[in-house]
């Protein structure tokens, strides 16, 4: 009885701290963006081509990928200008079509929240869906002569107006991923995907895995997508909440390494629970606040165990000069270095 009120205690706990990047604040109930992209309607009434495009919600993106290679430089540009947003996020879809086709929707809209990302004509946009709180990934490097590739996967509280934002850099997905291709060799590429509905500060978001589980589905996609044109598997890089994401994608995900770092816990008890072929690696430095969050699940409540501890059987990543919650990508920390050293083969 003592145990199981141990537990009920640490639970009530779990929802009033566990968080993916700002901390201490109220959580928001969010509704998980699925489904195909957005103008899905028009393109699957679109006949321009003389016959069906595949359909965004059941087409595979290996589906997707055979199509478009049949299609001449001409169809493919026609597509990119009648539907920019359906091209720009379907898996499966060639890199650089994606990036014209972001660019083209970047350019046309007119929200003040994504005017940094079409600022810079030079930035390789690989989503970008405006609805809700909007989602985007971003690619540094040449994703196609890419030899190792990364994803990162960022935790609460991001969203397409904090993606890259100026203050708490190494916090945002742009930053994590900038800093980490900046620390790799020649050869590399890094996505910053943010390409889930993450929590809101604390709250009952942050303590359940339902919004992981919608993100699972959709990060699991996206690397199929990934695979069908030609991109080698990824290393993942998994921040916070977005650990719960992979802890949830790992048996489906084509990953090489899956690296989690502050994370609350993966959904599994251990590296076996997880079920998946990819090495697993954990980091978490010694004033992360993510440390003081129970580690438990109960009633869908919590993450699991700490992917950091040694009944986990994940590899540990040293961490011990990073700096707080959002750290671990900084210039020059161990952390950094052992990152870019999984992501080039070299651990």
């Amino acid at each position: 009885m003592r145990r199981y009120a141990r537990t009920l205690v640490a639970v009530a706990l779990a929802t009033t701290i566990v968080s993916g990047t700002v901390g201490w604040a109220s959580g928001n109930a969010q509704q998980a963006l699925t489904g195909p992209p957005p103008g899905t309607a028009a393109w699957r009434s679109d006949h321009v081509l003389g016959r069906e495009l595949p359909d965004p919600e059941r087409a595979t993106p290996a589906q997707v990928a055979r199509f478009f290679d049949g299609l001449s430089a001409k169809e493919r540009q026609l597509l990119i200008t009648r539907h920019p947003l359906v091209v720009g996020n379907l898996d499966g879809v060639p890199v650089a079509l994606r990036y014209r086709a972001n660019a083209l929707a970047l350019k046309a809209g007119h929200d003040p929240r994504y005017a940094s990302l079409g600022a810079d004509p030079h930035r390789r946009i690989l989503a970008f869906d405006p609805r809700g709180r909007g989602q985007v990934a971003e690619v540094f490097g040449d994703l196609t002569t890419a030899r190792r590739v990364s994803v990162v996967v960022p935790g609460s509280d991001i969203d397409a107006g904090t993606f890259d934002r100026t203050h708490d850099v190494y916090g945002t997905p742009a930053g994590m991923a900038r800093s980490l291709y900046a620390e790799t060799g020649p050869g590399s590429a890094v996505i910053a995907w943010a390409g889930y509905t993450t929590p809101v500060g604390v709250g009952v978001d942050a303590a359940t895995g339902s919004l992981a589980e919608a993100g699972a589905d959709r990060l699991t996609r996206f690397t199929d997508g990934l695979a069908a044109t030609g991109v080698p598997a990824p290393t993942v890089f998994c921040h916070s909440y977005g650990s719960v994401v992979c802890g949830l994608a790992a048996p489906r995900l084509r990953a090489r390494d899956l690296v989690v770092l502050g994370s609350p816990g993966m959904r599994a008890d251990n590296v076996g629970d997880l079920h998946t072929r990819a090495r697993v690696w954990a980091a978490k430095d010694p004033d992360d606040w993510i440390d003081d969050v129970p580690n438990v699940e109960f009633a869908g409540l919590g993450h699991g165990a700490d992917p950091t501890s040694a009944g986990f059987g994940a590899r540990r990543v040293p961490a011990g000069d990073a700096h707080g919650h959002t750290g671990y990508f900084a210039p020059g920390t161990q952390s950094l270095h052992a990152f870019a050293a999984i992501a080039d083969g070299e651990l």
